[in-house]
């Protein structure tokens, strides 16, 4: 009868022990997806902000354009 309940407990042991093993894969495996995310954040960042700053030179040229603009209509309503 003892026999029995040492081998229904080593099951229930070697059950456990697969499990936490299959766990810990999973654990790695999301460990390696979250730093791949937080690289393509890292890099959907950079990619923002170069934009932005692309965006604010080109917000500087068209108003120089524009302030010329107006310099050259303001000359030609002069004549």
């Amino acid at each position: 009868m003892s026999l029995e309940v040492f081998e229904k407990l080593e099951s229930k042991v070697q059950q456990a022990i697969d499990t936490i093993t299959l766990l810990q894969m999973e654990i790695e495996e999301l460990k390696e997806k979250n730093g791949s995310l937080v690289q393509e954040i890292q890099s959907a960042q950079q990619g923002r902000e170069d934009l932005e700053r692309e965006n604010n030179q080109l917000k500087e040229q068209q108003s120089g354009w524009q302030d010329r603009l107006q310099a050259l209509l303001g000359r030609m309503e002069e004549v």
